[in-house]
């Protein structure tokens, strides 16, 4: 069986939320918000399937769900087990959450982080839920644009947080997901030896021809509107999404040209 055929193609949704909370910003959802599109989810037929699956399926060597989708959550925040994961298990749901290693059991304290800060998780509370079913993957140790770093660190950063996630939990780790989304040709290669699926924050759905080191997501932040996740689902959101895109992108030139980034 495979995953979603729509207009697009075979294809599949990975979404990308991080903070489930009332606090401000585009980073946190709801909790409300964050149920209904669960049970959206649920109610449409779609079943979970394992980030890590991604690159044997689009080697043609494993299947999928016939509805899968792939739920991940950046920055391991403790509203993750508070909040999210309980939601999750009572609609069968699992997840992947990608954790700064250095940043547990703390405060976010990285570039963009929210005022006033939001919890991360400690290790032990990822242990649990770890034994529960949800998978954890690198977000490097500090939270830091990996782009920015010397080879020597930008090692550190990649390889570290695999490995500190791999010695509490004792299982190998292969995903990752890098800090604002920000690769360049030196963090694509780290990230090769590191991880066999790594995401990004490009907006589109996966598919079996997508770069394992920046597999696009879809963000949850622009389907708080029910009625339009649940056209989304439907297949008949392709418009919404390009039109997403495009913004995006124009942003990004006038930070650019104003001499701003872009997360």
């Amino acid at each position: 069986m495979s995953s979603r055929i729509d207009e697009h193609g075979e294809g599949i949704d990975v979404l990308m939320y991080h903070s489930i909370s009332n606090a401000s910003g585009p980073t946190s959802i709801p909790v409300e918000v964050f149920r209904a599109q669960i049970e959206t989810l649920r109610s449409a037929g779609y079943e979970t399937a394992p980030l890590s699956s991604l690159a044997a399926w689009q080697r043609g060597e494993g299947t999928l769900p016939r509805r899968a989708v792939m739920i991940t959550f950046d920055d391991g925040f403790q509203d993750f087990a508070d909040v999210a994961f309980p939601i999750l298990h009572a609609h069968g749901f699992t997840a992947t959450v990608f954790l700064p290693t250095g940043r547990l059991g703390g405060m976010e304290d990285w570039d963009g982080a929210n005022a006033p800060p939001r919890r991360l998780m400690s290790w032990s509370a990822v242990r649990e839920l770890a034994r529960q079913g949800i998978a954890f993957g690198g977000h490097s140790v500090t939270h830091t644009d990996l782009t920015t770093l010397a080879p020597d660190r930008l090692r550190d950063e990649i390889k570290g947080s695999q490995d500190e996630i791999a010695q509490h939990l004792g299982q190998a780790v292969d995903t990752f997901a890098p800090p604002y989304g920000r690769l360049n040709d030196r963090v694509r290669v780290e990230l090769t030896r590191w991880a066999s699926v790594s995401v990004g924050t490009r907006l589109d759905r996966a598919n079996r021809s997508s770069d394992l080191t920046d597999v696009p997501r879809i963000e949850m932040h622009y389907f708080r509107s029910l009625r339009l996740w649940r056209t989304y689902l439907g297949g008949r959101a392709s418009g919404y999404l390009r039109a997403r895109r495009l913004g995006r992108s124009l942003r990004r030139w006038l930070g650019l040209r104003h001499g701003g980034g872009s997360n």
